[in-house]
């Protein structure tokens, strides 16, 4: 007789590129949410949350590296509609102002934290599901909005724990790359994306891979070959001396050398506002700017910029752009210690218009082999005026900012500044399972006065194993009360902490003078562990 085979049990497996998160992390990142939205909330900033769930049309076809939305969202049809999982904050934000606009003042300025979703290849600390916080100001065109995004996000790396000189905001315009790029004659919207989404990639393939990327294309790691941009070779040198500017104004700035007056600004464009105000500014920024090596290097990458973009008005436009938002941030006390001018910024996403930014994250972690790397980016955002307009057709201007939870966190833990073990519940041992209920009104009493705490569920004939699961769960102390005890209306309080320490490497004395166990009676069982816990 054929044996029937038993049904396949399920296997107990992540999927690939998601992971589970346990207590210390979970609490980890609650505080951290906490943190940042403290400082989101007292720049004037309105919770929302909104569905995790839209739909593709909704979406838009805004993700790097894809031409089809659902190439890189988890979708899936229903009825005649496509929907599903937000791959950012910023796009559910569109479709909540535009459906909402009437009932919402204008300028709208909401925060919003919750996990989002991508369909990617996963990799080394790379996941298909992150958290993100983001912070947004909708329906208003001013550069001060850019500004202040900046701002806040300094404030709120400093409410996490990542202190100024560990970190450096750097600033740039999607006006100015596209001023490069019309100067190069590079007309077809197509040919820009894919120019804009190798450039992105600057970081991780170095100059030589962006040259071929923008070329013929190039070998990846793997062996494959990525076709390139196709662009000519005086085309490819305009676009890398681009994303090489402030390396080259740093060179000059090292060498004692700058640009002498206004120069090369005002001869660009002499009908400008904002070269008027630097023509009357100039001699005084100039000064200030020798004084400082920082700003003087902030003042000759805008002069390498304008000597890019020649007469583009729409590059011009960037650079103004990029000066008044260091002024208005330098008057505010964020200067170039903090926030720069850095022309290889570009961000992935394609919907960004004018100013973008990223939070880097400057000091060395050791690799998987011990190799010191810089940490890299964990916060992004930028200036987006046609997102919501694609729902509303009138122009609708918005800028924001979105930080990356996760790899904050983990620069916390590289830094030292987070990952210890969270202390676990006091535990209330049971000696006599007929006395459950004394056992937990003892709990219910430590809970009330706002200790953790919790009764030991498990078999209590083995004293020996509550002590165990104490220790496992972390915890600081443990209750014990037995019949004598109960009779005495007092229980012993065994501290955890100083136990494991004195059964290390404590004398016969230490053991004397500082028992780890000690009975108190029950009325003063909160204030004694008040004072141990502290």
């Amino acid at each position: 007789m054929a044996r029937k085979d038993k049904p396949r049990r399920a296997r107990a497996e992540t999927p690939k590129g998601f992971r589970d998160y346990f207590g210390a992390e979970v609490v980890e990142r609650k505080a951290m949410l906490d943190a940042i939205a403290e400082i989101y909330h007292r720049y004037g900033f309105d919770a929302l949350e909104s569905s995790a769930v839209e739909t593709v049309e909704a979406l838009g076809k805004f993700l790097p590296d894809v031409d089809r939305p659902n190439e890189g969202v988890f979708a899936w049809q229903e009825d005649a509609d496509w929907l599903a999982l937000r791959y950012d904050l910023t796009a559910p934000l569109a479709r909540v102002y535009a459906q909402h606009r009437n009932e919402l003042p204008t300028p709208y300025r909401r925060y919003a934290m919750g996990p989002v979703w991508r369909n990617e290849k996963p990799g080394p600390g790379r996941f298909r599901q992150f958290y993100q916080c983001d912070a947004d100001t909708v329906g208003t065109a001013s550069v001060a909005a850019d500004a202040e995004i900046c701002a806040m996000l300094c404030d709120t790396l400093k409410k996490v724990g990542i202190n100024p000189g560990d970190y450096v905001v750097r600033v740039n315009n999607r006006k100015v790359l596209n001023g490069v790029l019309e100067a190069i004659g590079l007309e077809d919207e197509a040919h820009r994306a894919a120019v804009l989404r190798t450039i992105d990639k600057f970081d991780k393939v170095g100059e030589t891979g962006v040259r071929e990327l923008l070329g013929e294309g190039r070998k990846d790691q793997s062996g494959a070959f990525i076709d390139g941009v196709g662009l000519a070779n005086d085309q490819i040198e305009s676009v890398i001396v681009f994303l090489g500017a402030r390396a080259k104004a740093a060179a000059r700035v090292a060498r004692g050398e700058h640009t002498q007056g206004a120069g090369i600004r005002l001869e660009a464009r002499t009908s400008s506002a904002a070269s008027e105000r630097w023509r009357s500014d100039d001699e005084r920024f100039l000064k200030m700017a020798s004084d400082d090596p920082e700003r003087l290097l902030n003042f000759e990458t805008l002069n390498e910029l304008r000597g890019l973009v020649g007469r583009s008005e729409v590059g011009l436009q960037g650079i103004d752009e990029l000066e008044e938002m260091a002024d208005l941030l330098d008057l505010q006390g964020y200067g170039p210690d903090r926030i720069v001018i850095d022309p290889s910024v570009v961000r992935g996403l394609g919907y960004y218009t004018g100013p973008v930014f990223e939070a880097e994250l400057t000091f060395e972690i050791a690799d998987e082999k011990g190799r010191p790397q810089r940490f890299g980016s964990v916060a992004g955002g930028g200036r987006y005026d046609d997102l919501v307009t694609r729902f509303t057709g009138q122009a609708v201007p918005a800028t924001g900012v979105s930080i990356g939870v996760d790899r904050l966190l983990a620069a916390l833990h590289a830094k030292g500044r987070t990952g210890g073990a969270a202390a676990g519940p006091v535990i209330v041992t049971v000696m006599d399972r007929d006395r459950m209920a004394e056992y937990q009104s003892i709990c219910a009493m430590l809970r009330g006065a706002g200790i953790r705490a919790e009764v030991y569920f498990g078999n209590p004939k083995n004293f020996g194993n509550q002590l165990k699961y104490a220790d496992r769960r972390g915890s600081p102390a443990a209750i014990i009360q037995g019949s004598d005890e109960a009779a005495r209306d007092v229980v012993q309080v065994k501290d955890l902490v100083l136990g494991a320490k004195l059964s290390q490497d404590a004398t016969v004395e230490e053991w004397k003078e500082n028992p780890s166990q000690t009975e108190v009676p029950v009325g003063d069982l909160v204030t004694h562990l008040q004072r141990l816990l502290k």
